[in-house]
């Protein structure tokens, strides 16, 4: 199926925005790079990204009829971890951050950044990782306490790895392995939830380039704290409207693939708005897209934290079919590109 909307989007700058974000790291707490990055991009494009106290970014569009506030919500922080202490060998015990398999770190690459700006390189690994030394190195548990991080310095006891400036803290990034493929497939970590910000950014362009100016005016909120919970959970008071945008789960008995926009009618915290929801499938219907319905158990969004955080707005979740989400993830461009048609499609209602 052809959308009419999907031709007019440059599908090139979306994948070549996509590439620069999930190559910048940005474990929740730690956005100010990948900000610096979105505020020099923004600004090329002819827009102004304000910076709230606790660091997310909102773009306002001034719409034909102002008053009424629509805001479309993707964030920019990922899964990481912090170090939690230095073990006696050398090693780095660390904790999470955000909801994630330890299964699906192990053998990992991971930079640990300092306070005072140094990176090292290291490996994620079983405190048993080989099984030609343990016997049970195929059942040990995978989780936090059985877990560490070899770096690749030359530490053999807490005071060397002390002496390089790592200290409990640090922040550890993930390595995203980002392959951008000529069919349209896309696999790396943090597709979740970089992939729907390269969508906003793909509607941000085709708005500046075709001149072209929304129903309503439109904020669009790019979150720093989502993976741990509270990344909109403040938004401008004139929104009546939130749109999260965040990756479609997929799976079980959900209906979307890769190639989908997901729609989500319900998640962990309850049903969204009936009307939006509505809205948006005879949307996805009219503009030809590939989409799905599905139900979420085990998710929130950034609509989700606004709710929470009581704001008084109706609220919408859509976006991008990603398999194997918290883990090594897979999309396709085209799900990214008809998010990005949905959205305009909405908005310029």
């Amino acid at each position: 199926m052809t959308s009419p909307l999907a031709p007019q989007l440059d599908r090139s700058y979306i994948a070549s925005q996509l590439e620069a974000l999930l190559n910048i790291p940005s474990p929740s707490g730690y956005c100010m790079d990948i900000m610096k990055y979105l505020d020099s991009e923004i600004s090329r494009l002819g827009y102004t990204l304000e910076t709230t106290p606790k660091g997310n970014g909102i773009v306002t569009i001034p719409g034909e009829l102002p008053d009424h506030v629509i805001g479309l919500s993707a964030h920019l922080d990922t899964l990481g971890a912090m170090v939690r202490s230095i073990k006696s060998n050398g090693m780095l015990r660390f904790t999470p951050i955000g909801g994630y398999a330890m299964h699906t770190v192990e053998g990992e690459y991971a930079v640990i950044h300092t306070r005072d700006g140094k990176k090292y390189e290291g490996t994620v690994l079983s405190t048993k990782a080989s099984v030609h030394v343990h016997a049970d190195a195929r059942d040990w548990k995978r989780e936090e306490a059985n877990m560490e991080i070899r770096i690749d310095e030359l530490v053999k006891t807490k005071e060397d790895t002390e002496k390089l400036g790592i200290s409990v803290g640090d922040i550890i990034s993930w390595e995203p392995r980002t392959r951008i493929f000529t069919n349209g497939w896309v696999k790396s970590r943090h597709l979740d939830d970089k992939a729907s910000v390269a969508a906003l950014l793909g509607l941000l362009e085709w708005l500046k380039r075709e001149g072209r100016t929304p129903i309503h005016t439109i904020k669009l909120i790019f979150s720093t704290y989502e993976e741990v919970g509270h990344g909109s959970s403040h938004i401008p008071a004139d929104i009546t409207e939130l749109i999260a945008v965040d990756m479609g789960a997929l799976g079980d008995d959900l209906s979307a693939t890769e190639q989908d926009v997901s729609i989500c009618a319900k998640d962990s915290s309850g049903p969204y708005d009936y009307q939006m929801t509505t809205r948006l499938i005879e949307l996805a219907k009219r503009e030809k897209l590939a989409y799905a319905v599905d139900i979420y158990p085990f998710y929130g969004s950034d609509a989700t934290a606004a709710l929470r955080g009581g704001s008084n707005i109706r609220a919408a979740l859509i976006g991008p079919g990603v398999h194997a989400s918290h883990g090594m993830e897979r999309t396709h461009l085209d799900a990214v590109v008809h998010t990005a048609v949905l959205l305009l499609a909405y908005i310029m209602e």
